[in-house]
């Protein structure tokens, strides 16, 4: 029971970004409700811009899912151990490097979704980017900690 107490966030964000590589997410749909919200937005725009701009939002959810993914797999590396070590970022990024791969192949067989390695570089991309954010979140933390005991 312990183990899924630690676990549970990244098991359900993992359902999350799965869900997110399901038909109903697949570029066809996602464009009956971007594409009008960014026409409303920028009614001027040309075919070009918007559709460039869908597939723009298309790639940031990808950035944020694998982002916030990566975190929550640094936190259960983590556990209740203090600090930041760059073997759990390393281990992070390796499982982000995993799951991001068996998504996609995932999506190989979704009518619909296409399958391609660049997502995957992407996705991990994003993870490497949300280590390194934490780590920086953990070095001002320490500093101020320092700071604070010094004065």
């Amino acid at each position: 029971m312990r183990w899924l107490a630690r676990n549970w966030p990244v098991i359900a964000w993992a359902a999350v970004i799965w869900t997110m590589s399901t038909h109903w997410f697949g570029s066809a749909n996602t464009s009956r409700f971007i594409l009008p919200v960014l026409r409303f937005l920028f009614p001027h725009a040309s075919w070009h811009f918007l559709s460039r701009a869908h597939f723009l939002i298309r790639k940031g959810g990808h950035v944020t899912e694998y982002f916030i993914f990566s975190l929550l797999v640094l936190r259960t590396i983590r556990g209740e151990r203090p600090g930041w070590r760059l073997i759990w970022a390393i281990a992070a990024i390796a499982i982000v490097f995993v799951y991001a791969g068996s998504d996609e192949f995932h999506q190989y067989f979704v009518p619909g979704r296409g399958s391609e390695f660049s997502d995957v570089l992407l996705d991990t991309a994003a993870g490497t980017i949300a280590q390194f954010f934490a780590w920086l979140w953990f070095v001002t933390r320490r500093r101020e900690s320092d700071e604070n005991r010094a004065a």
